[in-house]
């Protein structure tokens, strides 16, 4: 069933700006606009290169074994989530692993017959898991990975190279719980509809879309509140 956000959706959970905490890059940033940076991701292998230290409240990138981090000195941290890019035959794996935060799985298909998008994010939101969405798929991947994720019990989070992917990932998520043309949001997002919610229903967007990494945090959030976005 579709949700009208345009009336808004009672929630008690998640934040009621739009863009509260949802950009995060690989860099230390001073605030960006109206809150939209989110803690930043640092590989687990530069935390263990940092022992002694306080990384702070933080996204860590699993480049290493997980069993390394249980066992070895390293920087402290709150890990807010953690990332790990997965090869399709290796999904079962990183399902099984068992972390203290939320674990989000970016699936690369290396071959014809591994897996489509939609697949793996069913896959992933079944275990409990945050499916990943990685830049560079095409919009009808996009569309349908995003129908999975409307109707589950997780949200994603994703990876965009611009402003203007991300525009088309808020914009996307929009149309998927409202029941709209989710390819056509893509295609050509509109801001109007992105600054038009109210904040039950930004809840309720940020509920789907967790967070977005992206090369320049700040820039990205300059340009989204230049779009008129908050």
């Amino acid at each position: 069933m579709a949700i009208p956000l345009s009336l808004g959706v009672p929630r008690s959970r998640g934040p009621q700006s739009l863009l509260a905490e949802l950009l995060s890059g690989s860099q230390d940033t001073g605030p960006a606009v109206g809150g939209a940076l989110g803690p930043r991701v640092v590989p687990a292998s530069a935390l263990l290169d940092a022992a002694g230290t306080d990384a702070g409240r933080i996204i860590v990138g699993l480049d290493v074994d997980p069993a390394v981090l249980r066992t070895s000195e390293q920087a402290s941290y709150e890990a807010v989530r953690f990332h790990l890019d997965c090869p399709a035959d290796q999904l079962g794996d990183a399902v099984a692993l068992r972390l203290p935060s939320p674990l989000a799985v970016f699936v690369t298909a290396d071959g014809s017959d591994d897996p489509g998008l939609a697949e793996t994010a069913q896959q992933l939101a079944d275990a409990g898991r945050i499916p990943g969405l990685a830049s560079g798929h095409a919009i009808g991947e996009v569309a349908d990975f995003l129908a999975v994720l409307a109707h589950a019990d997780v949200g994603y989070v994703a990876r965009a190279r611009d402003t203007a992917e991300v525009l088309a990932l808020l914009s996307g998520t929009v149309a998927s719980l409202r029941g709209d043309d989710v390819r056509a949001a893509l295609a050509a997002p509109d801001p109007t509809r992105l600054t038009s919610l109210i904040p039950e229903a930004a809840e309720a967007v940020r509920e789907v879309l967790l967070a977005v990494e992206v090369h320049d945090p700040a820039l990205v959030a300059r340009e989204l509140a230049d779009a008129g976005l908050r």
